[in-house]
């Protein structure tokens, strides 16, 4: 009799690795569990007990999103340990942004013949993003898939639900001429830009493991640099400073990301020069020939979030990011006008 499953593993999955892989992440996923986690990972779903006695009137906030072609950059430097902290970043700081608390987190990966070592990193990395926003990883799916992804290729999605009470939702409709916009640093390109990136490497077929005049380390270390997760600094925010609204800027930069924080009427006025913008964009904009337009409307420039407050409450907010070790600037105001964002 042959061996239990080896009619589909010789069809290209492999049970073993399969059972092997959740095997290793429970106990990764053990370290990130927080009140109201019921069971463990491994169940047909996960279970979470919301304290419907810590909230009046809550709302739940949900998102979902995926790393992009970074991946490819890791696959291709061997290095799989931070694409985990994007996915739940991309994930938790669309969520934060409302103003709710992340609860937990779920994950999919999809590759076309499990190895459990890079599951284990990537896993890793998923784990400490939750660690880092304070969200239980409480469940997900790996997916073998041959014939569908090529050899050593993968990828990744995460979906995030939170919680915040109702009346107390970061929204633009709260958004008025005159309100502040707060730029939060970012931690570099995040998660997003990367087919341009990729695009710019090829071209002028830069080296990953080198390290261009302007910047302080090799260059595919530079690219790699995880997504900041801002949810802790933005609930310290909740509470004591009135923010009106904030934007993710993620895809599409700058144009995309900040009228979606913007009520009817209401346009965003960004004064360049108002924060320092990371060496890896110049860079980047000279390799690649690229334009104004091209900068803002591709990546974050070094603002990772923009946050809309009245004008009376802006010197404590820069306080209280300062001290939840963000660094934070002063970058525009919004004036009457249609919705979007003009430079100054």
């Amino acid at each position: 009799m042959q061996p239990r499953g080896e009619s589909y593993r010789r069809a290209g999955v492999d049970l073993e690795a399969g059972y092997e892989v959740v095997r290793r992440v429970r106990r990764l996923a053990a370290s990130t569990f927080r009140p109201g986690v019921l069971g463990e990972i491994g169940g047909f779903g996960g279970l979470f007990a919301l304290d419907t006695g810590r909230w009046r009137k809550p709302v739940l906030v949900a998102g979902a999103d995926g790393v992009g072609t970074k991946l490819k950059l890791a696959s291709c430097l061997g290095r799989h340990n931070t694409v985990g902290i994007d996915l739940v970043a991309m994930c938790v700081n669309d969520v934060a942004v409302l103003g709710a608390e992340p609860l937990f987190f779920l994950d999919y990966f999809a590759t076309g013949r499990l190895d459990p070592e890079v599951a284990e990193e990537v896993l890793s990395g998923i784990a400490e993003g939750c660690r880092q926003a304070g969200c239980a990883l409480l469940g997900g799916e790996t997916a073998e898939m041959p014939g569908f992804y090529g050899e050593g290729e993968y990828d990744l999605a995460g979906f995030a639900v939170g919680v915040v009470e109702e009346d107390q939702l970061w929204h633009p409709a709260a958004v008025r001429p005159g309100d502040q916009l707060l730029g939060v640093a970012s931690s570099g390109l995040h998660s997003n830009g990367f087919s341009l990136v990729r695009r710019i490497l090829a071209e002028r077929n830069l080296p990953l493991d080198g390290t261009p005049p302007g910047l302080e380390r090799p260059l595919g270390e530079e690219l790699l640099t995880p997504t900041r997760i801002y949810v802790r600094a933005l609930l310290s925010l909740r509470g004591r400073v009135r923010v009106k609204a904030a934007a993710h800027i993620t895809g599409g930069g700058f144009y995309e990301n900040i009228p979606r924080a913007l009520g009817p009427g209401c346009r965003a006025f960004i004064r360049k020069g108002s924060w320092p913008v990371p060496p890896i964009f110049p860079f980047l904009a000279e390799q690649g020939g690229l334009s104004e337009e091209d900068l803002f409307g591709t990546f974050n420039l070094g603002l990772g979030l923009v946050l809309v407050l009245p004008p009376e409450e802006v010197e404590k907010a820069l306080a209280l990011l300062a001290e939840a070790g963000e660094r934070a600037y002063l970058v525009g105001q919004v004036a009457e006008g249609e919705p979007g964002v003009e430079l100054l």
